[in-house]
């Protein structure tokens, strides 16, 4: 039996793809490849999965969104489990660009809740984000808080995903997790976020945004503890037992933060960073922009006591990985 993981070619996805293929588990991956930022960095991902694990490793470039397209890749495929990490990301692009993330993060998560049902899955895990709890001011965020005020059209897909999938899990009983990503970093990063750009520009000696003039605070999360809980959860599915649920629900249906329970200081990440890098960054200090919150803090009690998720890696560790690898992967 095989594992679908969706979002292959995309950070979280190839992490988690690693981890499985690793344990010695058959993985089909699935990705559009969509430009979103260098295509270069998705392809050389799946090159570094195909070199490492041969055969145990399929990929196909496909978009999720396309249910005909999905059906007829997957036709002579038993799948066990769906691990669903694709998404179009990033808050401040769905100001620009919203009929994307109604694709791949509506459209996109109704085929996989139906490949689910049809496929009498195991489990399915799927990304939600921190981004859910929009303006919320009451810190540590939990599960439990309410989540009907996004500020970005992002974290609306993410919480209508959680939605959907509620009504799914209540009506055919398929086993549903939903995890809500706090910030995630390391080693194969994304460019658009912080850790990337900052690290980009000090290096190339180009001043840094640093936005809200350096309030801000992020629950930076190593991605080595990311793929431990998500393949912690994607191994104990919630029981149909009628027991309520983190987030709330008594269908087999459960919600999770997943994040480092512990909020970084913007300007005390990048101390980190100049440390790691060696060099002194410049500071263009710039407002608050659209979409964004000034904190996250994730509460883990919910995945620490129903899984044992405890993360390890903090940022004075995790930074220098990161730098590290950066300088390896940029021949620097």
């Amino acid at each position: 039996m095989t594992i679908l993981v969706t979002g292959a070619a995309g950070f979280i996805g190839m992490a988690v793809a690693d981890r499985l293929l690793a344990d010695g588990r058959a993985v089909i991956g699935i990705d559009n490849l969509n430009d979103y930022y260098q295509v270069s960095l998705k392809r050389d991902r799946i090159a570094a999965l195909e070199q490492r694990h041969g055969k145990l490793f399929t990929f196909a470039e496909l978009d999720f969104a396309d249910m005909p397209a999905l059906q007829a890749l997957l036709a002579d495929h038993p799948i066990e489990a769906i691990v669903h990490l694709g998404a179009q990301a990033g808050v401040r692009y769905s100001l620009i660009n919203p009929h994307a993330y109604v694709r791949s993060n509506l459209a996109g998560h109704v085929n996989m809740l139906e490949l689910a049902r049809e496929r009498r899955v195991r489990h399915l895990v799927y990304a939600s984000s921190s981004s859910v709890y929009g303006g919320n001011e009451s810190l540590p965020f939990r599960v439990e808080d309410r989540t009907d005020h996004p500020v970005s059209l992002y974290a609306a897909t993410k919480r209508a995903d959680e939605l959907m999938s509620e009504t799914y899990a209540h009506l055919f009983r398929v086993p549903m997790t939903g995890l809500r990503f706090f910030t995630v970093y390391g080693p194969w990063g994304r460019p658009d976020m912080a850790m990337w750009i900052f690290t980009q520009k000090i290096l190339a000696g180009e001043p840094i945004p640093v936005f809200n003039h350096g309030r801000m605070q992020r629950d930076f999360t190593y991605i080595d503890d990311i793929v431990a809980g998500v393949i912690g959860c994607l191994d104990s599915p919630p029981g149909d037992d009628g027991a309520l649920k983190a987030g709330g629900s008594r269908a087999p249906h459960r919600l999770y933060n997943i994040g480092n329970n512990r909020p970084e200081e913007l300007m005390h990440l990048i101390a980190v960073l100049e440390e790691a890098v060696g060099r002194k960054a410049q500071l263009d200090f710039q407002p608050m922009q659209p979409g964004d919150v000034p904190a996250t803090f994730a509460d883990i009690s919910a995945i620490a006591q129903d899984i044992g998720f405890a993360p390890t890696t903090g940022i004075e560790s995790g930074v220098p990985r990161f730098v590290s690898w950066y300088r390896d992967y940029h021949r620097l």
